[in-house]
């Protein structure tokens, strides 16, 4: 029970982040814009097999997907450990997500301008992965709770 209830916290973070973020880059000009950077990185993989990457809402739709799968899956490592830290943990994990986001996309070689065009860009990147993690973070919490 305890994976599930990690992997649903997990998720909700995920969802949350991406829920900010969808809704922010819509009115923002200097909003992150997470998408284009995972679908460059989507694009960059599938032709690195020879086949041909989805194009348009196709590949919006994979890389939403993938963001979701693989932050669910980050995030719900936050409910591993001492219960009484689990805030500071999300805090931690999402700050690092962040940062990740912001300092390794051009070492990874795709382009960081979406997510550091400016200083109100990278510090929306942290945010809003720091957001994803304290929500979590509290929704494993809360869901532990429960199960008790």
């Amino acid at each position: 029970m305890k994976e599930i209830t990690n992997l649903a916290g997990g998720l909700a973070g995920a969802l949350a982040l991406n829920i900010l973020h969808e809704t922010v880059r819509r009115f923002d000009s200097e909003a992150p814009r997470i998408d284009l950077v995972g679908e460059e990185a989507l694009t960059d993989i599938i032709e690195s097999t020879g086949a041909d990457a989805p194009k348009g809402n196709t590949l919006y739709a994979a890389t939403l997907a993938g963001d979701l799968i693989s932050n669910a899956l980050y995030y719900s490592a936050i409910g591993l450990g001492n219960e009484k830290d689990i805030l500071w943990r999300g805090a931690g994990y999402g700050l690092m997500a962040g940062a990740g986001a912001v300092f390794l996309t051009k070492p990874l070689g795709l382009n960081e301008a979406p997510v550091a065009k400016t200083t109100k860009t990278k510090v929306l990147t942290a945010t809003w992965y720091l957001f994803g993690g304290l929500v979590a973070a509290l929704a494993i919490r809360g869901l532990k709770t429960v199960e008790r």
